[in-house]
């Protein structure tokens, strides 16, 4: 087995960066750093970002495979045909 190299110890008596000292004044709180429960707004709010970028990188997939999309199309549309409600 391989030696591996001796990292820092960070001791107790350090403690560690919390998102309040190290963000800029005014800049939202990480999400990770909230200690209450999250709100509906606020879920709503990072729902709707994610899809918003989700549907932003299937455009770009899209366009940078044009062949592929193309067959992903053909195959949602078949499968659309064929679904018996």
């Amino acid at each position: 087995m391989p030696d591996l190299p001796d990292l820092p110890d960070r001791g107790a008596d350090q403690d560690p960066p919390t998102a309040e000292r190290d963000a800029p004044t005014g800049a939202p709180m990480p999400p990770f750093a909230r200690t209450g429960p999250e709100t509906d707004a606020e879920r709503r709010q990072r729902r709707a970002r994610f899809l918003r970028e989700l549907a932003e990188a299937r455009e770009l997939r899209d366009r940078v495979q044009p062949r592929r999309a193309k067959a992903a199309r053909l195959r949602h549309a078949m499968r659309m045909r064929t679904f018996r409600w």
